[in-house]
């Protein structure tokens, strides 16, 4: 694993604790030898992961849509900084720079971005794994939205099965590291698929 894609808020949250754990996550990384690709922001968590890797001599791949460019104010130490034209230009970037994908606490499109990695990796267009770094417990009412889908009929069990959680970003990173991608045939048995 070279390359992390780290889904996060542009703002920091209502406890401290948010931006450093974002901070120590980027610290990890370059512990690692894993560079990050991110939203390409120097604000909120996205500034803070960032930090933490490059105060400690890593190299970060921001990807950052023009129209953002100064709402979210585009971090000027980057390795690359990559200013495109759209958020699905963006998203199309890091994942295709990603090796696999961790979501850290934020918002709408924290969700959004990582949901749809998620899917690509259900429907079997990946086989990258897909993180949550559930932070002060931040992604519990996910995790629970999840076994009601589940219990309505919405969501295979296994998919569930898909997602890594951990509160803990050093236990996080070391699953990541030894992830093994799978995929489970969304419409019927696998071992029929000839189509």
């Amino acid at each position: 694993m070279k390359r992390l894609a780290v889904y996060c808020g542009s703002s920091t949250g209502t406890d401290a604790i948010y931006v450093k754990e974002a901070k120590k996550l980027g610290q990890l990384l370059v512990r690692n030898g894993i560079d990050l690709v991110y939203g390409g922001s120097n604000v909120g968590c996205m500034g803070a992961v960032a930090d933490g890797v490059l105060e400690n001599g890593g190299n970060v791949i921001g990807v950052l849509p023009e129209k953002l460019k100064n709402v979210e104010i585009a971090h000027e130490r980057l390795t690359e900084l990559h200013v495109v034209q759209t958020m699905h230009e963006r998203k199309a970037m890091m994942a295709d720079y990603a090796d696999g994908f961790i979501a850290l606490p934020g918002g709408t499109g924290t969700l959004e971005e990582w949901f749809e990695v998620f899917t690509w990796a259900q429907i079997g267009y990946h086989k990258k794994p897909c993180a949550l770094l559930n932070i002060n417990n931040y992604y519990d009412p996910i995790m629970t939205l999840f076994d009601h889908m589940i219990e309505q009929g919405f969501v295979k069990p296994e998919y569930k099965e898909l997602i890594l959680i951990e509160n803990d970003a050093k236990k996080l990173i070391d699953r990541l590291l030894k992830y093994e991608g799978v995929y489970i045939h969304k419409w019927g048995n696998q071992s029929t698929d000839k189509n």
